[in-house]
């Protein structure tokens, strides 16, 4: 085991528990592979971390894809903040992938680092609201499609990330 793989420790997984159950199938069903790759990048031998971490960034960039499809359909601005938190954590998966790729393999362990301490919290805020909307909209995630019909989308309707209206998502 190297230097690298040594510093990898158990604060570099999660481990899905009845906490991150948002109560909709398909959200848990991706979180809870989301959080498999996690791991399983961090217990990756160093001549397979940057292939299973290409791996947690492709379903990464299906996991936002299918959140925004999602917000769209209910009528959420692309402004909205949960969009902009996805892009910037895609943005540097996908720096540390191209690094990684020119040989800089030690970048996947600080991000494996920085999506454990981001993933919890987001899980619980954004997309803890975003499920709790879309239930309340009668948007199904299994079919992507509206019980009854698409509601009208109003702006007060846009669900909260936590901060005051008119201010900016912090």
């Amino acid at each position: 085991m190297n230097l690298q793989e040594q510093a990898m420790t158990a604060t570099d997984t999660l481990s899905w528990n009845e906490e991150f159950v948002l109560g909709d199938a398909r959200t848990d069903h991706t979180h809870q592979e989301f959080i498999d790759l996690v791991n399983a990048t961090t217990a990756a031998a160093s001549e397979k971390k940057l292939a299973i971490y290409q791996e947690l960034v492709r379903h990464t960039v299906e996991h936002f894809a299918q959140e925004e499809r999602w917000m769209s359909a209910c009528g959420i601005p692309s402004d909205f903040c949960h969009f902009g938190q996805h892009a910037s954590v895609l943005q540097v998966m996908q720096e540390v992938e191209r690094r990684a790729l020119n040989g800089e393999i030690a970048y996947i362990g600080s991000m494996i680092e920085a999506l454990v301490e981001w993933f919890p919290m987001h899980a619980s805020s954004m997309d803890a609201g975003l499920v709790s909307y879309l239930q309340e909209k009668g948007f199904d995630t299994a079919t992507e499609t509206f019980k009854g019909g698409a509601p009208a989308a109003t702006a007060e309707a846009v669900p909260s990330c936590g901060h005051e209206p008119g201010h900016a998502c912090g």
